[in-house]
């Protein structure tokens, strides 16, 4: 492995690390206070909004918001941070039992499509801001990063180790577009969850006929980390 991967892994893993690592536990209250938020940083496409506008879309007094909220202007960056570490972690308990980085890298793009279709907030959100600095994160995890250089060095994916942060904004593009003909109703999550898992697996060099059916293998339930 080179030392730009081994960097490059060092990077997002501190980066995820520092993102996630200090957030506090969510009661109910603030899980209701970040799901209002999101619908409307989703619906608005902003990263800024009032406490009386947050007040109203949870139903809550400006008082609980205060509370709950300390400071309103790193509200984006908690929400976004707090999406990171949920979605990576029920990704990752899919992963039970599953060594192979090319299925693995098959099931997660897949698990945040079919999200995308499932929760349409979410997946607004996320095809939104998904290629924002903090955002970022909730597609290339340290997890898909790792994989990713795991797949290198073992000969799995026939891409150069100096590529690995080219293939990775590759990866998290490529997610993330795939979100928006699912959302508008043009695809199905399945059709272009497969498609875009095969076509990625290809790219990183497995074989066309061994993506496809990688891309089109069972589906673990995506179940709370908890």
């Amino acid at each position: 492995m080179s030392i730009l991967a081994q960097d490059g892994a060092h990077t997002f893993r501190n980066e995820k690390m520092s993102a996630t690592a200090t957030l506090p536990p969510l009661n109910q209250t603030r899980k209701r206070i970040f799901a209002a938020a999101m619908k409307l940083f989703a619906e608005r496409g902003v990263t800024k909004i009032s406490i009386s506008e947050l007040a109203d879309a949870a139903g809550m007094a400006r008082g609980t918001i205060y509370s709950h909220v300390p400071d309103a202007e790193r509200l984006f960056e908690e929400v976004t941070a707090q999406l990171v570490r949920e979605m990576t972690d029920r990704v990752v308990v899919g992963f039970a039992g599953i060594m192979d980085p090319a299925l693995r890298l098959a099931i997660g793009v897949r698990q945040y499509i079919r999200r995308a279709h499932d929760e349409p907030v979410w997946g607004r959100f996320v095809s939104r801001f998904g290629l924002n600095t903090e955002a970022l994160q909730s597609v290339m995890s340290s997890e898909a990063l790792t994989d990713l250089i795991a797949g290198i060095h073992s000969g799995r994916y026939r891409i150069r180790s100096d590529q690995v942060d080219a293939m990775a904004a590759l990866l998290a593009g490529g997610t993330l577009a795939a979100m928006l003909p699912v959302l508008d109703g043009q695809r199905t999550w399945r059709e272009i969850g497969s498609d875009t898992a095969e076509l990625m697996l290809v790219a990183l060099g497995v074989d066309r006929e061994e993506a496809r059916t990688l891309a089109r293998s069972e589906l673990p339930e995506l179940v709370s980390a908890a």
